[in-house]
């Protein structure tokens, strides 16, 4: 890992994912931690420039729409505990999963859009198991 990844990897962790669980408080009303597999993204310095857009950005929309009235926001601080993030080589392995209270994506970052699951896919991964 080059000083570059180094320097993002330091960024994401202390600056964009701290603001993005505070986002995510103020839209459900409790905050939910991200867990980072880093080691997935340590080489891979375009799939970390995309990680925030790509998942944190999309699942802060899904949320907004889930999130519109009491009984989304009650689901969202009852089902939904923690977001787990990994970062894969190509699209075709991709997944995005919701089970026990774990919301996790395995995403393409560095191939951009269609490396990533849109506001949409989250919403409906997350609504059949809230």
């Amino acid at each position: 890992m080059g000083l570059e990844e180094r320097r993002r990897i330091k960024e994401l962790q202390d600056v964009t994912l701290p603001e993005r669980v505070k986002e995510i408080e103020e839209i459900c009303g409790t905050p939910i931690p991200y867990e980072v597999d880093w080691d997935s993204l340590a080489n891979d310095a375009a799939g970390l420039n995309f990680l925030d857009n790509l998942s944190c950005h999309r699942l802060n929309m899904a949320l907004r729409v889930i999130c519109a009235d009491d009984l989304g926001r009650e689901a969202v601080r009852d089902g939904l505990h923690l977001i787990k993030l990994k970062n894969v080589a190509e699209p075709s392995a991709m997944s995005i999963a919701f089970d026990a209270g774990v919301l996790e994506m395995h995403c393409a970052y560095a191939q951009g859009t269609s490396g990533m699951y849109g506001d949409d896919a989250i919403r409906e991964v997350l609504l059949a198991g809230l």
